[in-house]
């Protein structure tokens, strides 16, 4: 089997899932705007784990805590731990359907969540939104096209050149 894939379709496909993290998109929708770019590091950690690691998911949870603002750090600790434990069962998991994978990524998206809301109840005290879980439903619903676009993204040949 050819790989077609190379470092550089997973970085743009990584930068867009930046870019589509920060859109503006009305208040009124930003509860349902799932997290882009831990569902596509999970892509990539499961199809390319000898590419894309921890060590990425930390620099991209970097990126992101810039990008938005937030307390920096919190996105890179919640992205390797969940990149983490797909690493640890990527084998088992790509052997799963794509609804037994959904229901693996409802778990990482809402472990993620939690982390998020706990760092920032450190920083000051919080209540649980119940709007936390849109994101997670979201995110998870989402996963199916997810993983579709991204595997032709990867299994795409490139364009030859004469």
């Amino acid at each position: 089997m050819i790989n077609y894939y190379s470092f550089g379709r997973i970085l743009i496909t990584l930068i867009i899932a930046m870019g589509m993290k920060i859109a503006p998109i009305p208040p009124a929708l930003a509860p349902y705007n799932p997290d882009w770019v831990l569902l596509v590091l999970i892509y990539w950690s499961l199809a390319a784990p000898e590419r894309v690691g921890i060590f990425h998911a930390w620099s991209f949870g970097i990126l992101t805590d810039v990008l938005t603002g937030r307390l920096f750090g919190q996105y890179a600790l919640a992205y390797s731990l969940v990149i983490y434990l797909c690493l640890n069962l990527h084998k088992r998991l790509r052997q799963f359907p794509i609804l037994q994978q959904a229901l693996f990524i409802f778990f990482c998206l809402l472990l993620s969540q939690l982390l998020l809301f706990f760092i920032k109840n450190i920083k000051q005290t919080a209540q649980m939104d119940p709007s936390i879980w849109l994101s997670v439903i979201v995110g998870t619903v989402f996963w199916p096209l997810v993983y579709t676009v991204l595997r032709f993204a990867r299994l795409a040949k490139p364009i030859e050149t004469d």
